[in-house]
């Protein structure tokens, strides 16, 4: 089961660290500020525990404008399903 929820910001794990593209996130920052967050970024939920693997634009932006929480997808999984994303 998939739902939507806004997460702070602190409570997501980002285990895979990723290039972000500043042109690209400056205009989402644009965007966030004028429309808000359109699209919520997927986070896996293991134990309790929140892991970001995509939407890092989005998750860097969101950061930049001082926000406390994101708007997210959550997919609860397993502990096999989160080793998987590190291998």
């Amino acid at each position: 089961m998939v739902r939507i929820q806004e997460i702070p910001l602190r409570q997501i794990h980002r285990p895979l660290i990723r290039q972000t593209d500043p042109t690209k996130v400056d205009a989402l920052v644009e965007s966030i500020r004028s429309i808000g967050q359109q699209e919520p970024i997927d986070v896996l939920e293991v134990d309790g525990q929140y892991y970001g693997f995509s939407g890092c634009h989005r998750f860097e932006a969101c950061q930049r404008l001082g926000q406390e929480t994101i708007r997210c997808r959550v997919r609860k999984a397993p502990p096999s399903v989160l080793r998987m994303h590190l291998a």
